[in-house]
């Protein structure tokens, strides 16, 4: 077969813009205020988002290396696979599944109405994200072609409101009491249980830093290409990240923040006014639709595949005569509804962000496991700095975890469930190939 042309392939800037697309969403704009809560100081804060994107960047590093090796779409669900077992490959993807897409979608669409709210004092939170997801799934589950925009145009229109917000924000005086220089004890901070736990939130707003694995195999010259994407990407987006949690906390005094969850117009209102604050409230929405809309699309698409790879989740594999997977659709939308109306936003960040740290965590570890088992493999790129920077990203999610376990131990409990569950499906899927030896089997 003659190799497909390089224009029928991602190229660098796309595969970037694929990278830096799925990074910026709800995060950045929401979890400062529960930060605050519990590192109350300037400094620890800002070191907080730049320690988060160096463990981004460790894993973007490592993970480079594990798609250059093995480049083959799939993410986490082909790596596992290929480096451990095929269960866990499956445990992956469950998680893609049930918290990768589905937490993600309803915590923008929470997000999108608190923001509303400032706009529309009288609107039901809650409600309201209920009746978003409600429409995208309807929308998408009738219409493929609604689904197709351009990531490259999205991506340079959230990185510009990013800098016009910046810009705007340097003709602002910070509130009086503001300073960088830590008070006695506020260093101290950065060794606490409450960093480790924030660090939960940071590296979900950070989350989509290994975005580009999950279409490897579409990537061109990906041996090149995948790498340049995940650093380059995660390298801007910690910039950006830092340079807006710094105004953030230079426009906002800490105890209005503490909290919070909008505080992009908190800090729009000081540096415009009130009605430019507004403003920036719809603007930040209008992103956040785009987000809801693009976690709804994917994530039925993952959970198809499974259908049709393994037994157990057959009647999730199934289409309408448009093509569409509308079983996945319904599934999607009932973890969404479920998490809208059970949990708070910040549970439901904290489960997500504890579930996705264990995928990661167990996947930069594959780095050692496939150089130890497989020696002799070609590897394009190599991990810059190895063993340090991929020991370094395991250490500091083996810290960050255990802190979660202790302070948040409900949310580690519904993470470890939602694995518990998955592994569940896997064993009743092997169980049934067993007694129907004729079933396809899994790939």
């Amino acid at each position: 077969m003659s190799p497909q042309p390089p224009s029928s392939k991602i190229g660098l800037l796309t595969a970037l813009a694929i990278v830096v697309a799925n990074m910026i969403g709800t995060g950045i704009f929401t979890s400062l205020g529960f930060q605050v809560q519990s590192v109350p100081a300037i400094l620890p804060l800002l070191l907080l988002w730049v320690t988060g994107g160096v463990i981004a960047l460790c894993g973007a590093l490592s993970y480079g290396e594990l798609g250059a090796a093995l480049p083959r779409s799939g993410g986490e669900y082909h790596l596992l696979s290929r480096i451990y077992h095929p269960a866990l490959g499956f445990l992956s993807g469950w998680i893609s599944v049930t918290v990768g897409f589905a937490a993600p979608a309803a915590l923008a669409a929470i997000a999108l109405a608190t923001y509303l709210k400032t706009l529309i004092p009288a609107l039901s939170v809650t409600h309201f994200a209920a009746v978003v997801v409600l429409l995208f799934t309807v929308v998408h589950s009738v219409s493929l072609r609604f689904g197709s925009y351009s990531h490259n145009f999205l991506t340079g229109l959230k990185v510009l409101i990013i800098v016009v917000f910046l810009i705007a924000a340097m003709r602002v005086e910070s509130w009086p009491a503001f300073s960088l220089l830590p008070r006695t004890g506020e260093m101290a901070l950065v060794a606490s249980p409450g960093f480790a736990v924030s660090l939960i939130y940071v590296s979900f707003a950070y989350a989509g830093w290994n975005a580009a694995i999950y279409v490897v195999g579409e990537i061109q010259d990906p041996q090149k290409n995948l790498p340049r994407a995940l650093l380059g990407g995660t390298l801007l987006v910690l910039t950006l990240y830092v340079l807006l949690n710094f105004v953030f906390l230079y426009t906002v005094p800490l105890p209005e923040l503490s909290g919070q969850i909008q505080v992009g117009y908190l800090s729009g209102a000081k540096i415009f006014g009130e009605a430019g604050g507004k403003m920036m409230a719809g603007v930040i929405a209008f992103l956040l639709v785009s987000t809801v809309s693009g976690h709804v699309l994917v994530g039925p698409r993952i959970t198809q595949v499974m259908g049709e790879d393994y037994h157990a989740l057959r009647l999730l594999q199934r289409k309408s005569s448009n093509g569409i997977p509308v079983n996945s659709f319904i599934f999607q939308l009932a973890l969404m509804l479920i998490m809208i109306y059970s949990a708070t936003f910040d549970q439901v960040m904290v489960y997500a962000g504890f579930t996705l740290n264990l995928v990661t965590t167990l996947t930069v570890a594959g780095v050692f496991v496939l150089r130890r088992r497989q020696p002799g493999l070609d590897r394009p790129y190599r991990t810059w700095g190895y063993p340090v920077i991929p020991a370094l990203f395991l250490l500091m999610s083996a810290w960050t975890l255990t802190f979660v376990m202790l302070d948040k131990p409900l949310e580690s409990a519904i993470g470890v469930g939602v694995v518990l569950l998955g592994l569940s499906v896997y064993i009743v899927n092997e169980r049934i190939l067993k007694k129907t030896p004729a079933a396809t089997s899994n790939g």
